[in-house]
């Protein structure tokens, strides 16, 4: 099977449920209460897996229960652990949500080991990256390792693909590095200086991006969809309408579903096809690795 590495974070979920999110200063009472397992990099690879991948993570976590927990689901779900990394002096991260009763989210993240995921550590893991097929990697762990990885993995051929989330900028040297971007509007907006609210903006941000050098983009555009653009093409792949009870970790059921049929070698409408339809299901449930859907319920 091709190989998908990830690299990214990896957190424990802390959630409440309530009629709204609350403003600065106010205090509400919520509903209820439960911990999941979270981070990007973590959420991406269940993701994966769960459609059929095979996973690799390198990821950073503490010495305590939050890590332990962790790793025994990366486990559970099939995902190859050889590189998930302890850390004596850091916690496991933490990631405090609020949900509201439209499925809206608002999220606040203690990074704690993930902000001490560094190149040594990358480099490990040298053997898996000559036989790896895809790299799917964020940023929410240093910038600094993110760049320096996905200069190693294009060396060694991998495809790879950069969800830039949390937002923050690109350096343009980058961009010739990377396969495919796939950011949300806010994102393409940090990223361009575009807003986009139309597929016109959306046009036009992709081509501010692929002069850069960048190959394919695709910009998720929530419950409307997602748009591509490369030098040779340009699609709009609508999604599915349902009622959303938490959009929470969509956009890592996105692009761990996208890293799959890359892998498999997939044409980019057919790719982009199944990666909503997983983004899709994945709102129809509660939670980040929990809402993620198996490779079963898209059939």
């Amino acid at each position: 099977m091709p190989k998908i590495i990830v690299v990214g974070s990896s957190n424990t979920d802390m959630v409440i449920q309530s009629a709204r999110i609350p403003r600065p200063g106010e205090t509400i009472l919520g509903g209820s209460f439960f911990m999941n397992p979270g981070g990007k990099g973590a959420n991406q690879a269940v993701a994966a897996a769960r459609l059929g991948g095979e996973v690799h993570f390198i990821c950073k976590v503490g010495q305590d229960v939050f890590g332990d927990m962790a790793r025994q689901q990366f486990i559970h779900e099939g995902i190859h652990t050889d590189f998930v990394i302890s850390d004596s002096n850091l916690p496991s991260g933490v990631a405090l949500i609020n949900v509201d009763a439209h499925g809206e989210n608002s999220i606040t993240v203690a990074s704690g080991a993930n902000g001490a995921l560094t190149m040594s550590d990358i480099e490990q893991a040298d053997a898996l990256f000559e036989v790896g097929d895809v790299l799917l990697i964020q940023l929410e762990i240093p910038l600094e390792t993110v760049w320096r990885t996905i200069k190693k993995a294009h060396k060694k051929g991998l495809k790879v693909i950069l969800n830039p989330a949390p937002a923050a900028e690109i350096p343009d040297e980058i961009y010739p590095y990377v396969f495919a971007l796939t950011p949300n509007e806010t994102e393409t907006e940090l990223l361009t200086g575009v807003e986009v609210n139309s597929l016109a903006k959306a046009q036009e941000a992709a081509t501010i991006l692929l002069n850069k050098g960048l190959s394919h983009l695709l910009i998720t555009m929530g419950s409307q969809g997602a748009y591509y653009q490369s030098a040779e093409t340009k699609n709009f792949i609508p999604t599915r309408q349902v009622q959303a009870v938490d959009t929470t970790a969509a956009g890592d059921c996105f692009n761990g579903a996208l890293a799959v049929a890359i892998s498999q070698a997939n044409n980019w409408e057919s790719s982009i096809q199944f990666a909503c339809e997983a983004a899709t299901l994945s709102v129809t449930k509660m939670g980040a690795q929990a809402s993620m859907p198996y490779l079963t319920d898209i059939a």
